[in-house]
């Protein structure tokens, strides 16, 4: 009893300590107030991962709409853009008009711009519709069609405005046939052989001598042009100026159908052109007043050869050569009869790899009874920095007539930097 005793009064304390400390009931009670009211099965999570599949497939839609949208307002995957800025700092001077001589220059320093992008479009992988946007400020001596033959070829003066500047579409017909139609293209886009390879600054001297024969003008017009696979090739072509209000080929608009033949090889090239010009077609670049007068009816016949030649090598002194001479005749009973030749020397990778010195002389389209004898010459040094940026400064000058009919000299300077893109 007295073993029995003390053993309950050990048992009781603790007893006690254990009910104070841990209440059963209470924690089981806790448990089942904290139980999910929802059981976790095969279908627990299937509401809420097609809630994130819905959110995500509109997003997935949003991007595709977005994607539609930038699309209908790029370009075909068959349309190509490339272009160029061009920035020109230069001065011309002629004696005349430190005397007071009308359509003088007086040696001020003006600076300009041209920027230009090219579009090439094909549907049918061999064809191509060409279109030039043009704007620029040019204005006076480098955009202007003076007797001085100082139009620039980086000129253009369009009041800072972009145009079209020519549109085109030319498909090829067969294997060795391409024919050519737009509202505003120049004939020697449409011709079967290049006639210069002198890249000039000055724009008469252009496809060896911008004048009688290969002088041209920015209107409707279409041609044809068949090249053999052994270097041989022949064009026939027209422009008709005002074509778009006057109609073409018609007899109120100016009309220029120029027809060549040549041959080409991979280092040497000889052509002829025939341009027949009528109703007071004027030539504008490589000329003077008095050498692209029309008397008469306004018609003329044209010739003009051209060659042109280049060594095996570059980086030597000896130069490639371009040459080309005009003759013109109108129908007037005398004075009707006018000449024009040309010269272009070219040295490339002479100092720095891809650059470029040209020489040009030559004499402006002349009257056989013009009193003065013109003259025209430019010498440039092409820099290219990069692939992108090219600097040439160049000087040029010339002997011609001015607007008072007395004999001038003219000397000028350009610096273009030309951005391409």
């Amino acid at each position: 009893m007295l073993v029995a005793g003390a053993s309950l009064s050990l048992i009781a304390p603790i007893a006690a300590q254990a009910s104070d400390a841990v209440n059963l009931d209470e924690i089981n009670n806790y448990t089942r107030s904290q139980k999910s009211s929802s059981r976790i099965d095969s279908k627990t999570f299937i509401n809420e991962v097609s809630e994130d599949i819905a959110n995500l497939k509109g997003r997935v839609d949003g991007l595709e709409a977005q994607q539609n949208e930038f699309e209908a307002g790029s370009f075909s995957d068959t349309t190509t853009l490339d272009g160029k800025a061009i920035f020109t700092v230069g001065s011309v001077d002629t004696e005349g008009a430190k005397d007071g001589v009308s359509e003088g220059y007086t040696g001020e320093i003006v600076a300009n711009y041209t920027y230009q992008m090219n579009l090439n479009s094909s549907f049918t992988g061999d064809d191509n519709l060409y279109v030039r946007l043009k704007t620029g400020n040019h204005d006076g001596w480098s955009d202007i069609k003076t007797p001085y033959n100082t139009y620039l070829s980086a000129g253009t003066g369009k009041s800072d405005n972009l145009q079209v500047d020519k549109i085109w579409y030319s498909t090829p017909i067969g294997e060795r046939n391409t024919i050519w139609i737009g509202p505003k293209i120049e004939n020697y886009y449409m011709h079967g052989t290049t006639p210069s390879i002198y890249k000039s600054v000055l724009k008469a001297f252009t496809l060896g001598g911008n004048a009688a024969a290969y002088g041209a003008s920015t209107s409707p017009g279409a041609g044809w042009a068949y090249n053999a696979d052994n270097g041989f090739a022949i064009s026939s072509n027209f422009t008709t100026q005002d074509g778009s209000t006057t109609g073409i080929l018609g007899d109120e608009g100016a009309t220029s159908w120029a027809t060549q033949v040549g041959y080409t090889q991979s280092n040497y090239s000889v052509s002829a052109i025939m341009n027949l010009k009528y109703n007071g077609w004027a030539d504008s670049y490589f000329k003077t007043n008095d050498g692209s007068a029309r008397p008469g009816d306004g018609s003329s016949t044209n010739v003009g050869l051209r060659g042109w030649w280049r060594p095996e090598n570059s980086g030597t002194a000896t130069p490639s050569i371009s040459v080309g001479y005009d003759t013109s005749e109108t129908d007037a009973s005398g004075n009707s009869n006018t000449t024009a030749y040309f010269v272009g020397l070219t040295w490339q990778d002479v100092i720095n790899a891809d650059d470029r010195i040209g020489v040009a002389f030559g004499q402006p389209q002349k009257h056989e009874d013009d009193t003065v004898d013109p003259f025209l010459y430019e010498v440039y040094y092409d820099y290219k920095v990069n692939d992108s940026v090219t600097v040439t400064p160049a000087f040029f000058g010339g002997t011609s007539k001015n607007g008072s009919g007395e004999e001038v000299d003219m000397t000028g300077y350009v610096v273009n930097t030309t951005f391409k893109f």
